[in-house]
């Protein structure tokens, strides 16, 4: 009977859980479909939302100007943070372990940091060598590289310590040269956590709007979110960001959902 009633507790606060986290989502899914911005669908059921997203003139305009430098954003990014990102994976897990120890602990800094300090220390140190660093794309694709690499090292170590280390040594007495041995050996084995990394810097760049916004200048340069924030603030909620955020969601997910499909489909081959 205990176990019974701790089990109904245990599943009741697991769904609590899951509506505060997907409810409110799901209200902006099903809301997109009401071409209204009242939370009704005084009007029915209509596509109207979808269909301004691409009959708004300007609006319209400026939202494919933002999804374009979105993507170039987070393109760029993640695959920068994720080759830095291996490569100093493998660099640390060779490490003594005092070391190892505080470069992990610095990795995690701009983790566990807030995102705002960590906007205005980029801004300002942009700001002193502007001389270097040109207002733009370039200073928008460093800052997120500096705070998506950490996660990429988090998700490629613990794939990496699953490795046996005889593999690179055998390569090596094999006639493999160092750099073959990881590219051939070492890099193949770290392909999940790669993928992982990779996904997870994507989204996060996607996503970030306090670095963007802090970092991005007066070139006219807006992302997703930047956009967002700037059109919602002058007109408040219009039924097209419904739209629009259906659309953002619902691409994300299906991208996670075929990268861990095909991970699990990979491990249950072997």
């Amino acid at each position: 009977m205990k176990n019974k009633i701790g089990r109904i507790f245990a599943d009741g606060y697991l769904g609590l859980i899951l509506a505060l986290m997907y409810l409110p989502i799901f209200l902006i899914i099903v809301f997109s479909f009401s071409g209204s911005s009242r939370f009704s669908f005084a009007d029915g059921f209509t596509f109207n939302s979808y269909k301004a997203i691409f009959t708004s003139g300007a609006q319209s305009a400026n939202l494919l100007s933002a999804l374009k430098y979105t993507l170039i954003l987070a393109v760029s990014a993640s695959v920068i943070s994720t080759v830095l990102g291996t490569f100093a994976t493998i660099g640390i897990y060779y490490l003594g372990r005092k070391v190892k120890k505080i470069t992990l602990t610095v990795n995690q800094l701009p983790m566990i940091n807030s995102e705002v300090v960590m906007a205005v220390s980029l801004m300002v140190f942009f700001a002193a060598f502007s001389f270097i660093f040109p207002q733009g794309m370039t200073r928008l694709i460093i800052s997120h590289v500096a705070f998506c690499t950490p996660y990429v090292v988090l998700s490629i170590l613990p794939r990496l310590q699953q490795m046996d280390p005889n593999m690179y040594e055998a390569a090596l007495d094999l006639g493999s040269s160092p750099l073959a041995a990881i590219f051939k050996v070492v890099i193949p084995f770290l392909t999940p956590g790669i993928v992982s990394g990779f996904a997870m810097a994507f989204t996060l760049s996607l996503d970030d709007f306090i670095i963007t916004q802090f970092n991005k200048g007066d070139t006219g340069i807006e992302t997703l979110s930047t956009y967002i924030y700037e059109d919602a603030r002058v007109k408040s909620l219009e039924p097209f960001w419904f739209a629009v955020f259906s659309i953002f969601f619902v691409v994300i997910l299906t991208l996670l959902l075929l990268i861990n499909i095909r991970k699990n489909k990979k491990e249950a081959a072997k």
